[in-house]
Order: structure tokens, then sequence, then C-alpha cells
């Protein structure tokens, strides 16, 4: 039995996937499930396809449960003739990802339909042996309807162009998608499928996540699929990057400045740099109240802003456009920017005001990836969550800005007003009232020390093994140095790491991995 490689009771309950992206019916209509069919693989929204589920009935767009369920013996019969749908019954031809399932004991059929790639696609109106007449279906809301008048104009005018990351990348090759990466993601969306993928190959288990298109005797992966499961995606997407660059108390005018670079998997260099932000960027400040005796504690910036602000750059980012996502730290404020700026649908007034519903995104793949593992809920919720982080801190409005022609998009943190006169990473500065006295105290803490390279290397591998080349790019290094050399030796000879392929040291294909002493040493830093 085949499965999905999300959680399958995530889909039917709505955790990680939207209603609008979820139908169901209590039993098989073929007329029905053909244009829900083709409405998803229209993806007129660019939200990433959705799903059906046969054999749960529904109330106002929730599921009924338990469910009715499928007979066992119906299921194949309803296989093929969805396959014989696909192929004569809409244009261009169209088969979703099916796969049987058992939910609170009964038998039900989840059919995955993916946005197509030769989108707009057509069903016919009814199933007759002389209906000729087809037409286009798409998504609105919870409901399944036929696009009439600006709808379908719309539809055939943008829904040829396929996002980038859902398209086909002929400059590469299935080996390319490392099987390892995409077995930690299964494991971590607690999908069923990850039981099953270490005795699929490359290409059977890239099609089973949809990272993998093109006809069986020519695949290749799609964008999204190196974006997520290809040790060094920058080289199919140069300066897919997050800089991270903070500049002292004088600012960028002065002289001195510390930059670091996060490269990898998205959900890599995603965590790598939040978490350096964490560990270094960010100070907590003491406020003591006459006449109280509790105090006010709030960070410079406060961490949840920040992770919004960077998920949603990384989200909606164009990965076609050579620029990475920079993040500027300086003593009054924290900037994130990406290019290019936000669908041409959203006003700023309507950002600003944290009412904005584009109609439609950019990276449809990337964004179901996300939601997938928590990064984000990709309802236009950021924005509203960075304003309310930003509130709840006490600190001053967060600001947003791109120009007319949507070319960037800038996040602005500006620093809470008790941490202004307190220097970054760690306090040494009492902030002042007006009339001069001590206000608010930082909190008591070193300042902030350079992390060990034997910690960072650690660090690393927490995701998963890595060799030296890929240790040395995500250190930021050029290349193999004769330093990060000495902390691999040091770190085995500890027992803090192992390799992948210990009778074999000096295999091309050698990698490290963490150990159970490795495990806890990160664990127990990250708890100090």
């Amino acid at each position: 039995m085949n499965a999905l490689p999300v959680n399958i009771k995530d889909i039917i309950t709505g955790h990680t996937v939207e209603w609008e992206r979820l139908e169901f019916k209590a039993g098989w209509n073929p007329l029905s499930t053909l244009h829900s069919i083709c409405a998803f693989a229209n993806d007129f929204r660019n939200l990433g396809g959705g799903y059906i589920v046969i054999g749960i009935s529904e109330h106002k767009g929730q599921p009924v449960l338990p469910p009715v369920g499928l007979s066992p013996s119906e299921i194949d019969g309803i296989q093929k003739e969805i396959l014989n749908l696909g192929f004569n019954a809409i244009q261009p031809y169209y088969h979703p990802i099916i796969v049987p399932a058992v939910y609170d004991g009964k038998t039900i059929l989840i059919l995955w339909v993916l946005g197509g790639q030769t989108r707009p696609y057509k069903a016919k109106l009814s199933l007759g042996k002389q209906e000729k007449d087809y037409g286009y279906f798409i998504r609105k809301g919870s409901s399944t309807v036929r696009a009439k008048g600006p709808d379908e104009a719309e539809l055939i005018s943008l829904a040829s162009t396929v996002p980038f990351d859902d398209r086909f990348n002929r400059n590469a090759k299935l080996k390319d998608l490392s099987k390892e990466l995409m077995q930690d993601y299964l494991q971590q969306v607690k999908s069923e499928l990850a039981t099953q993928a270490s005795s699929l190959s490359h290409e059977e288990l890239g099609r089973q996540m949809g990272v993998v298109g093109g006809p069986s005797e020519s695949p290749f992966p799609l964008n999204v699929g190196l974006m997520m499961f290809n040790q060094e995606p920058w080289r199919f997407f140069p300066v897919m990057q997050i800089d991270v660059v903070w500049f002292p108390k004088e600012g960028p005018g002065g002289d001195k400045f510390s930059e670091k670079i996060f490269r990898g998997p998205i959900p890599r260099m995603t965590r790598e740099a939040l978490d350096y932000i964490k560990r270094n960027l960010i100070t907590e400040t003491v406020i003591k109240h006459s006449g109280k005796a509790e105090s006010t504690r709030v960070e410079n910036f406060p961490y949840d802003a920040i992770e919004e602000a960077v998920v949603n750059a990384v989200y909606h980012r164009g990965y076609d456009v050579r620029e990475p996502v920079e993040i500027r730290i300086t003593h009054d404020e924290l900037v994130v920017l990406s290019y290019p700026g936000p669908d041409r649908s959203v006003s700023l007034k309507q950002l600003r005001e944290g009412k904005a519903q584009p109609r439609r995104y950019r990276n449809r793949r990337i964004g179901e990836f996300l939601k997938e593992l928590e990064f984000t809920e990709g309802r236009a919720t950021g924005i509203p969550k960075i304003i309310h982080a930003m509130k709840e801190n006490g600190s001053p409005p967060a600001e947003f800005e791109f120009d007319e022609d949507h070319s960037y998009f800038m996040v602005r943190l500006p620093v809470h007003p008790a941490a202004k006169e307190v220097s970054m990473p760690a306090g040494e500065q009492v902030a002042e009232n007006a009339a001069g006295q001590p206000e608010s105290q930082p909190e008591s803490q070193p300042e902030s020390q350079p992390e060990s390279m034997e910690l960072r290397v650690l660090r690393l591998l927490q995701n998963g093994p890595l060799g030296k080349g890929e240790l040395s790019a995500a250190l930021g290094q050029k290349e193999i140095s004769g330093q990060l050399n000495k902390v691999v030796r040091i770190i085995l000879n500890d027992e803090s790491i192992e390799m992948t392929i210990p009778c074999k040291p000096n295999s091309r294909l050698q990698k490290y991995r963490l150990t159970e002493k490795g495990r806890k040493l990160v664990e127990g830093d990250a708890h100090r």
C-alpha cells in the first residue's frame, strides 16, 4: 500500500492543510471527483493543489467522523476509473496520486492532486458517451466551481506559468536528491511513507513526495526537491543563502561589521540562521518599576517577530533572483530584506494594517513543505503575528515597505526603547529615564562568547550526516580548513560523532553523524 509524504491524520483534521485545499466525499462520485481533480490541478491561487478524501462525509467543509468508509472491494475499481478519467475526460491529461488508507478502522481513498505542470486544465461537463463540452474548474473557498468570465480569463492568462519552485530542473539528476534528507523529513512530519522510504528508488520516493516529475523514461527533479533535499542547493540556485550582518554601535557607516552566511537545504539554512540570531544577537532587559516588586522583562527584538519575518522572506523570495535574504542588525533596528516584493494584489496599506490577502503565492510547494514542518501557516498570518509580537514586547510598531514595482520587500523591527542604550549582543550600559536616572537594568549575564568550532560542528550535524565539504560550506568557509580537519579528529576521538563508512575512513562519500553522546552535548548546551 502506498503512503503520503504527510501524516494522514493531519490532512483530515486540517492541522497542516487549509480547508480550501481539502474536499471530503462520502462515496464515489466520478463526475464530481473529476471536476475537483481539475480544480485542484489548476491551482488557481498557487496553494499547491489539494486533497480529495473519499469515504468521509462533510458538513460545512468539516469532516464528519467516524468515516463512512469504502468497501475494500471498491478500491481497485475506483482507481481504474480515476486512471481512465485522467486520460479521457480531462485535457491535457492528468493523474493524481492515489493512496488507499485506513482511518478509524475504515478504508478510505485519498487523492493527492498537485498543481499541474501543464495547466490550465478543463474537464468534461458530463460523462455521457456523446459529451464533447469541457469547462475549466477552480477552487473558491471550500467549493469546486466552474470558472467563468473574469475567472476563466485570469486562469488562462496566469495559470500557464508554473511557479518556479514547481518546475522541472533539467540541469539536475535524480541522484542530486538526497534520500537521507528526504527520509529525515518524512520522519519529522510522521509520515507513514517513512517506513517504506528506504526500500524505494530515488524516482519512486521522489514521485511519492511530489518532487520528481516528467515521463518515466526521462524523469527530472523539481526545483523544490533540490531546495529542500540537496545538501548544496546553491549549485543550482546561486545566492540561495541568508546573510546575517551585525553592525556595532557606530552603525553601517563605521569600519566594523560582522557577517555570517548560512547556506544549505531550506529547513536547515533557516533554522541555523534563526538559532544564530537567538543565541548571539537577542538580549533581554529587566525594567524595574518603582513601588513594585515585579520587574518587566523585554527583548531588544522579540524573537517571535524575527522568526516570522525570516520565514516569510524564505517562503516568498524569488529563487530565480540572484539576491540573498539579508538580515541587517544595528543598535537601532533589525531589517529583513528579500527580493522581489509581494504579489501585486497586495497593497502597502493593507499590509501595514495586517489585512493583506494575496491572490496567489509565489512558491506553492515551498509553502507546503514549510507548513508541514510547522515553520509557517501559509495563510497570510505572518504579518499579523509580527505586529502582535512587537506589541506584546512593548516595542515600537514594525514597519513594512516595498516599492511601486514590488521589486523588494523589507520588514523593519525597531529596537525596544529600554534596550536602545544597551550594547549588543550583551548589555553593558543602563538605560536612563528623562531625569537621567537608571530606569532599567540589563539582565545580569556574561559577555556573549564566540561559540567553539566543536560545538558549531555538532549543531550542524543535528539535522543529519554531513561530509567535510558540506560542513565547510555551512561554516562559511571557501574550502576545507586545517582547523576543521582538527576539530573533526577531536570530536571523533571524543566519540561525539562517528563515521557513516567506518571501514573506509578516506572514502570520498564519507560523512559524519552525531552519536548519543554528541546529541546530549548539544541538547545540554541549548538548555544552559
